[in-house]
């Protein structure tokens, strides 16, 4: 799984967004840099660092041994959580795990070295392991 090496901060705010500024696309990230083909994401969600392992594991058995993967998100949100039947107060939550927050437009993982057929099955199986509908991008 993913995770920070190193946090200063270990909590984050919350940072509850409105559904107009989550819908609003992404401006970086939106364009393939190093692979042929690629996934973009269509829709916003918060992608857990368990979320993407299984996906790269579906495309690591697409690209054997001549392709090559990039993973263009990384979790570095923390989200916290009480343990259960704690009373209120006596501060915030401990590290649960950690996630990406994805908007729209953003390309998650690219792939190269493999033909366009085999990348797009596999792409498409990455994609039902995340929590956001995805497209398949073409150089």
């Amino acid at each position: 799984m993913l995770f920070p090496k190193k946090v200063k901060h270990r909590k984050w705010q919350t940072q509850r967004l409105s559904q107009k500024n989550l819908n609003r696309p992404d401006t970086r990230g939106v364009t393939l840099a190093f692979g042929s083909f690629g996934m973009k994401a269509l829709t916003p969600a918060r992608v857990t660092s368990n979320q993407i392992e299984s996906a790269r594991k579906v495309l690591t058995r697409a690209t054997a041994k001549t392709g090559k993967l990039w993973i263009r998100i990384f979790p570095d949100r923390p989200v916290t959580s009480k343990p259960a039947e704690v009373g209120m107060g006596s501060g915030k939550g401990d590290p649960k795990h950690y996630v990406f927050q994805v908007r729209p437009g953003r390309i998650l993982f690219e792939i190269d070295g493999v033909d366009e057929k085999i990348a797009r099955s596999h792409l498409r199986q990455a994609g039902m392991k995340l929590p956001v509908k995805t497209a398949i991008v073409v150089r």
